[in-house]
This record gives structure tokens, sequence and C-alpha cells, in this order.
């Protein structure tokens, strides 16, 4: 696949090595040719000096034939205009844009641009973290959804993963049990004690859920 991102900050930078890693091209687009000492030695994709809203930059770049597209500088405006002529003039599907200020993310959203709030995704974190909440969330999407980890206990033991379920509320993805048996999950699944559960939660189903599986840091993650 291949990838173009602007912006070759800390995320930027971070996320080129990282698709690089994973074999993906990776094309880096910033007006400052030293951010590109970020990417390090070891980093096999291409770098272009300019800026992210520049439609010549972007063609020189190789937007036209990106499979995606990701604006992460350190400007909200700069971000979204990016991404907008990524979407509008270089039809690109997947695209992603780094956004400061949650009410504006929203907004964008609605206009099918992906938006990362890092001050929501924070915020969440933190407050799981002050409050010690029982499960192990990692947050996406600004907060429309919730990736969240419990594990089965007794009075859950021999329910169908359906039961456990609601439409548009709670949806089981995978299921670990033991060390290293991971398993996608289906609704006629029947759950074990001790199964690790890794769900997919509405915002207004976090407090069900919670309340479903009050110990769910008792037993702690074991590595894949």
């Amino acid at each position: 696949m291949r990838y173009l991102i602007v912006g070759c900050g800390r995320v930027g930078s971070a996320l080129a090595k990282l698709l690089d890693s994973d074999g993906h091209e990776v094309i880096v687009v910033d007006e400052n040719a030293v951010a590109f000492r970020r990417l390090g030695p070891k980093f096999r994709g291409h770098e272009v000096v300019g800026t992210g809203i520049d439609y010549d930059v972007l063609k020189r770049a190789g937007a036209a034939s990106a499979d995606g597209f990701v604006a992460v500088t350190n400007g909200d405006n700069r971000n979204i205009m990016a991404a907008l002529i990524a979407q509008r003039m270089f039809k690109i599907k997947r695209i992603v844009a780094r956004i400061y200020d949650p009410p504006r993310g929203q907004m964008y959203r609605e206009l099918g641009v992906q938006t990362v709030c890092p001050t929501t995704v924070g915020a969440k974190l933190i407050r799981d973290v002050l409050i010690g909440a029982p499960w192990d969330a990692q947050n996406f999407d600004l907060g429309k959804l919730t990736s969240l980890c419990a594990v089965v206990g007794s009075s859950d033991a021999g329910k169908r993963v359906g039961e456990i379920e609601e439409p548009g509320r709670i949806r089981i993805a995978a299921v670990r049990r033991g060390v290293h048996d991971v398993m996608v999950a289906s609704s006629d699944m029947r759950l074990e004690e001790g199964d690790e559960l890794s769900a997919v939660v509405a915002p207004d189903a976090i407090s069900d859920f919670a309340q479903r599986f009050p110990q769910a840091t008792a037993r702690p993650k074991v590595p894949a």
C-alpha cells in the first residue's frame, strides 16, 4: 500500500517509520527539510519538501496514486485543508486528519474526513487511569466507540457471546483463551471463566459493561 503523510513531527515521523517497517511505501511531506532527520537512516520511503496544502506539492508527492493520506501538522486548519484537497482533488479513499479541537473534529467527520483528536483521547485515558477504571481501554474514532478488555467471571461462564452483546451498543470482537489461543468471536461461541474479551462499546453502554465486569483487571493480560 502507498501512504502519504503530511507533517514530519513526532507523530508523523513515528507513523512513517511504523508503516515503512510494515513494508508499505511511504511518502512524507514537510516544508522544513530538517524535520526529515526524525525518520532516521533506516527509513526507506520518500521525502518531499513543501506544504501539504499545495496541490502541486501533493501531486509531486504522488497523491494521485496514494491508498491513504494522513495530515499531522501542528495546525488544525492546515490538516483539514490538506485532507480536503486529498479527498476532493485526488479522490484518496482513506484520509485521517489530526484535530486538537473536538467540536471541529465532529464537523469534519460529517464531511467524510476521519479525524483523531489527541485532546479527547488523552483526556479519556487520563480519566481511566485516575479513577482506576476496571478495564483496559483504548479509545478511537474520537470517542464515538471504545475498545475495552474484560475477563469473564463465573456468572457469565457458559453463556454464548450473543448473550453478552447488545445490538448497536456492545460487540465482542475477539476472545483470548489461555496464553496463546485468540479467536474471532461468533455469536454462538460458549464462554469460559477466565476468557479475556475484546469488546467494542458505544458510549452509552460503557457503564453497563463496567457493571457486568467489575473485576476486569483481576487477571493480567497475557502477551500474545
